[in-house]
């Protein structure tokens, strides 16, 4: 398929096999996808329509390899919609929806193709296969089972027509919510508006005012960007502009933060809808059942009692806390009730007062540039891997940066791509994605691994200042890059990330530990502008203040988790409001009211920009779990950086990817399963 005005019909020959991004238009994609489509759905006729009996090789294998062209189109096309949208590539994605979910239903309503992959899988125990062909050919005929090809005549029918419109529906509210949020500025002018805003702060503001074309004297914008928005709820001594920001941020989605063309309300019971239809399909009663049955917690009960055994201790903690920031507010002589756009702002006196922590005085020696290079360090300590930049070789925006990725033999092993900075063409929150995922079935191919971030951009010629929990939440994503990176499977269904949901977690919660080791602090945690190392005070209060606000932030996390699963867990064909839904169940649970959820069911992207995290957002709790006592055997071995512990890691968790069991994975590092205390311990909610 050649058409040299189309760069996305050749093949691409850009550094590494990177797309060329700089000729890349949003009206190449639908041609390109017609194209991918027609090549994949003609490896897949020949694969389907061999005379020779069904084998591994013939089959299992040849599926694994079909499709590359359509999934690296794929990989590009999420990238660009996702960070560098326009007005042309959302009305595409909206094109697209469709078709490409009709094209995963013929894969997987394929009677032929599905016939030959069901013979072999009843004959798998005596094929002789490897272990990890095994485990392709059990998660592949379970793909094909939950993609509906056991059914038949009107329901085969039926679901197909549900996973197209459930595609359209997921494409409309991400991009609902991206118009909510690049549409919303506070625009902040004069001292007065500006009062208790530090300089970081104001920094940030009045680069998010410059990135908008916003050039008057003075203006400064605050953004719905999370980097931005929770320092000024954080610091901003004027309640009335905290309150209206902040009825914006969790307006997203309901027709409260912008026209009723981007209200979620009803698309969030339509997607709800067809789930449950969905589910029943499949003989269960709900979604839910559905959902945790491809899961390591497998039921409703693991994941209500993993809840429960944390919900009451984290309302407990934030009620102690809550008495910490009423005395603040008494002394303060404000007599107003403490609000959902107070509890940061008096939080951060706590944190002032009790720890002498001001996140102003913290910021300066986290510059992203140093902390970058600090789990960069961290991944070499521990993995042996060098990452090289490569200014030379140009993303998709300015921003982006290329690195190579090479082992301790100085043999290349991937590509890391990093996105940082926050724009109005970018949605919010951090993720990882792969351009290229790691595999040697039919090709030897290198893993090209993006992580994105919001943080927001310093001012032109400073550096942009992370607050501790934005280094938290680069480390994070690295982990999630690093188990992309460090895979090494020969399969790319089995590749990198590609695992149960509730153990995709683990690697990106256990990298968090090492931003905050006091090794890697001391090293890399400098002063912008004097190079002065933090000092040991500092680092001091840093850790005697690491558990403050956990039952606040504990309490958001498992709202939203148990609403997650609620709302799923509905049996009746018939949806309630879902802003009735979500109100009523937060009062049954006692969320207090001005400690709030994380994500609104309006635009709670993990669970209806797709379906990855429906009825699973508790796995970020299942898998700090995981991380908590995995961390123990460094610990437990004196040494962060222990060479023994982190092959280990390297050897049963980031290289093997879904290729084992993810239940034994664990256990061939831990020797065991997961204790659920250094999890409480860590969070501070063990009894005192």
């Amino acid at each position: 398929m050649t058409d040299h005005a189309n760069p996305l019909l050749s093949a691409w020959t850009g550094p590494y096999g990177l797309p060329p991004f700089d000729a890349v238009r949003a009206e190449h994609f639908e041609p390109a996808f017609d194209a991918a489509l027609a090549e994949h759905r003609a490896e897949l006729r020949d694969i389907a329509a061999q005379t020779d009996a069904p084998s591994f090789d013939n089959t299992i294998a040849a599926f694994d390899r079909s499709g590359r062209a359509l999934t690296a189109l794929e990989h590009l096309f999420s990238t660009l919609s996702s960070s560098a949208s326009s007005d042309e590539l959302r009305a595409a994605a909206r094109r697209l929806a469709a078709p490409l979910a009709a094209h995963g239903n013929a894969i997987y309503m394929d009677a032929a193709l599905f016939a030959r992959v069901e013979q072999l899988h009843e004959q798998r125990q005596s094929l002789g296969l490897t272990p990890e062909q095994l485990r392709l050919l059990e998660r592949i005929h379970l793909d094909f089972v939950r993609a509906g090809a056991r059914l038949s005549g009107d329901a085969r029918a039926r679901y197909a027509a549900i996973m197209e419109q459930l595609a359209e529906l997921h494409t409309r509210f991400a991009q609902n919510v991206l118009a909510d949020e690049s549409g919303y500025q506070l625009q902040l002018r004069g001292e007065a508006e500006l009062a208790g805003l530090p300089d970081f702060v104001r920094a940030a503001a009045r680069q998010a005012a410059l990135d908008r074309g916003l050039t008057e004297e003075g203006l400064h914008v605050v953004t719905l960007s999370r980097s931005l928005i929770v320092p000024f709820l954080s610091f901003s001594e004027r309640r009335d502009l905290r309150e209206q920001a902040w009825r914006h941020w969790i307006g997203r989605g309901d027709g409260g933060a912008g026209t009723g063309a981007t209200d979620n309300r009803e698309l969030v019971r339509e997607i709800l809808t067809l789930r449950r239809e969905q589910a029943a399909l499949h003989g269960h009663r709900c979604f839910a059942d559905y959902a945790l049955a491809d899961t390591m917690a497998s039921r409703q009960s693991a994941v209500r009692g993993l809840l429960d055994q944390v919900w009451e201790p984290a309302k407990a903690a934030a009620a102690r806390e809550r008495a910490m920031l009423d005395e603040v507010r008494a002394q303060l002589g404000h007599d107003l009730e403490i609000e959902a756009w107070d509890w940061r702002f008096y939080a951060e006196k706590v944190r002032q007062q009790r720890y002498e922590l001001d996140e102003a005085q913290i910021k300066p020696f986290f510059p992203l540039d140093a902390m970058v290079q600090a789990m960069f360090d961290c991944a070499q300590r521990l993995y042996g891997l060098r990452f090289v930049a490569q200014p030379q070789v140009a993303g998709y925006h300015p921003d982006v940066q290329v690195h190579e990725v090479r082992g301790e033999d100085g043999a290349l092993r991937g590509i890391f791509v990093q996105d940082n900075f926050a724009r109005p063409t970018k949605r919010s929150g951090a993720w990882m994605n792969a351009l290229r995922w790691q595999a040697r079935n039919g090709i030897d191919a290198l893993p090209i691994i993006l992580n994105y971030n919001n943080f927001a951009k310093g001012a032109a010629g400073e550096p942009t200042l992370l607050s501790f929990d934005d280094v938290r939440t680069l480390f994070h994503e690295f982990g999630h890059g690093l188990h992309g990176l460090l895979s090494d499977v020969e399969f790319e269904r089995l590749s990198g990330t590609q695992v149960l949901r509730d153990f995709v977690e683990l690697p990106s919660q256990l990298m968090e530990h090492w931003m905050a080791e006091p090794a890697v602090l001391k090293q890399h945690a400098r002063h912008y502008r004097t190079g002065e190392p933090l000092p040991d005070a500092l680092l001091a209060k840093l850790k005697a203040a690491a558990t403050f606000n956990q039952g606040y932030e504990t309490v958001r996390y498992c709202a939203s988790a148990l609403v997650d699963l609620e709302i799923h867990a509905l049996e009746s064909a018939e949806v309630p409001d879902v802003v009735e839904f979500e109100r009523d169940t937060l009062a049954r649970l006692g969320l207090p009211d001005a400690i709030g959820m994380n994500h609104r069911l309006t635009h709670f992207q993990h669970l209806f920009s797709g379906a990855y995290y429906a009825s699973g957002y508790y796995v970020y709790l299942w898998a700090e779990v995981l991380e908590c006592d995995a961390f123990e055997a460094f610990v437990e071995a004196g040494d962060p950086f222990d060479k023994t512990v982190a092959q280990s890691v390297l050897d049963n968790l980031l290289s093997v990817g879904n290729s084992r069991e993810p239940g034994a994975t664990y256990r061939a590092f831990r020797g065991r399963d997961a204790r659920v205390e250094p999890m409480l311990k860590g969070r501070g909610l063990l009894p005192a």
